[in-house]
């Protein structure tokens, strides 16, 4: 039988942080939260595997290598107001909401959205609002982020997502296109100003409705 504590420690020890070396809190919360209960059934001897586990037929959870890294480079205090696109399983969710003072999830589909939602219900986490719809920018017009994580990609970021963010606030996200993708943090500096800077190569599957579009050439 799997010692589950001990292969959740591993997988800190092992594959985050020689990544990007974690802060205590990110360790504490990765530690705490229980990521084999939001892995499909099928899957649960690759529970701390470093792979994307299947949720469905396209959507998968992010590498733990990944999950370690967003919140590696959003340091998250504790008092943040958190923004993320794709609940997926709702494991990141649930780890961001440890670290922080509340999040807000959005999730096109209805079965992930519904199985994240009884996931989280069962760790009693007060503090995770999640939204079951497509995601539009001017949605969320009336308010401002510390935090925003995407967890899919994007062709590029659009201004009206860069003005989700309060100043003072990060933004994760992976941008690109098919063959070349990077995560990228934007950091909003003032009312007029953002940095973007580049992290790491890697690969996402596109944000549903975001896709690139094809070009043919004749």
């Amino acid at each position: 039988i799997m010692d589950i504590k001990q292969a959740r420690k591993n997988v800190i020890e092992q594959q985050i942080r020689p990544w990007g070396g974690l802060n205590v809190r990110a360790n504490q919360a990765l530690a705490e939260i229980p990521r084999e209960k939001f892995v499909p059934e099928e899957y649960q001897k690759l529970v701390f595997a470093d792979i994307e586990i299947p949720l469905n037929g396209v959507d998968k959870m992010l590498s733990p290598k990944i999950e370690g890294r967003i919140l590696d480079c959003l340091n998250l205090q504790g008092n943040e107001e958190i923004l993320e696109v794709g609940t997926g399983s709702g494991y990141l969710t649930s780890v961001l909401a440890k670290l922080s003072k509340s999040v807000q999830s959005i999730e096109i589909e209805k079965e992930l959205y519904e199985s994240a939602k009884a996931s989280i219900k069962k760790l009693k986490l007060k503090n995770v609002d999640l939204i079951n719809d497509d995601f539009i920018c001017s949605n969320f017009q009336e308010e401002e982020f510390d935090a925003i994580v995407i967890s899919s990609a994007l062709t590029s970021i659009d201004e009206d997502l860069k003005k989700l963010l309060k100043v003072g606030g990060s933004l994760f996200v992976v941008v690109g296109s098919k063959n070349h993708m990077h995560a990228t943090i934007v950091s909003r500096s003032s009312k007029i100003d953002w940095q973007t800077k580049s992290l790491f190569e890697t690969r996402l599957e596109f944000m549903k409705g975001h896709e690139p579009v094809e070009q043919f050439s004749f």
